[in-house]
């Protein structure tokens, strides 16, 4: 019998990367991976840039010690912060973000060029999304909006109802509210990226604020394209039906891991599949 193909390596700060990995799954079906969430030291969007690419680096080198084939950073403050120090020290592993592809994604369907970024405080403020849409349209009218109550709210499961309704329209209702200015370039965007891995968990309540004209960019399934691309390239792309898919990893409290992740990923995670590491 053949050894197994390498597995691809997802890491986030906790369990928001889960819904990257359920794009994932759905993408690269014949694919095994290893998912770790840092959840002793979450979350990474309200700490430094030094600290949130010092702990990325961290759970990389953790994934690399699993012989992974490549790397994913699900998580947008990581690839926001630590993608360069993660690339320096993984070396030639590949090693792919949810930014980019979300930014090629917002550039690609926004017509106006208007664009919206909802993202956790220190993603927006180290402007990784921003450099890299303008990088693509240089003329794009940019608004980029932190929103770090929105990560409470789905993993405490309030993800409808009149609270997180609340919650939404206070952080989403200036950029939307409004119509159009009149002159050559509009102020209310025509897309809106989903710059956090827990924000599409509360997908429904943001397109009842914004409108259904307005398109919403989740870079999970942007990033799922990617690695499959990438893979592709280079003859990665593993074969045949894998008997285990997933190992799942953390970093602290397996229990909450479980309940938690279980509606991220959409299927029931049990303590017992949580395996302890320490980073």
């Amino acid at each position: 019998m053949s050894e197994p193909a390498s597995p691809i390596g997802v890491f986030d700060s906790g369990v928001g990367g889960l819904t990257v990995l359920k794009a994932l799954l759905a993408a690269l079906p014949h694919e095994r991976f290893v998912y770790l969430g840092d959840t002793a030291r979450l979350p990474y969007g309200t700490k430094s840039s030094a600290t949130v690419a010092r702990y990325a680096v961290q759970a990389a080198e953790a994934l690399v010690g699993h012989g992974v084939k490549c790397l994913v950073v699900a998580c947008n403050t990581a690839a926001s912060l630590g993608l360069p120090a993660i690339r320096d020290r993984v070396g030639e592993l590949p090693v792919i973000g949810v930014i980019e592809p979300g930014a090629q994604a917002a550039c690609t369907i926004s017509v106006s060029g208007s664009i919206a970024v909802l993202a956790t405080e220190a993603t927006v403020r180290g402007g990784a999304y921003q450099e890299a849409i303008r990088r693509r349209r240089p003329q794009a009218l940019l608004a980029a909006q932190p929103a770090p109550l929105l990560v409470a709210l789905a993993e405490e499961g309030l993800v409808s109802g009149p609270i997180a309704d609340a919650v939404v329209r206070h952080y989403l209702e200036p950029l939307f509210a409004h119509a159009p200015a009149s002159g050559s370039q509009p102020e209310r965007p025509d897309t809106l990226v989903l710059g956090c891995t827990h924000f599409p968990m509360l997908a429904a309540v943001i397109r009842g604020v914004v409108g259904e004209r307005v398109h919403v960019v989740d870079s999970a399934a942007t990033t799922a394209a990617s690695v499959h691309a990438e893979l592709a390239s280079a003859g990665l792309l593993a074969r045949g039906t894998p008997l285990e898919r997933i190992r799942l990893l953390a970093t602290d409290g397996p229990e909450r891991f479980g309940r938690i992740g279980s509606r991220f990923l959409e299927r029931v995670i049990t303590p017992q599949e949580v395996e302890l590491v320490d980073l």
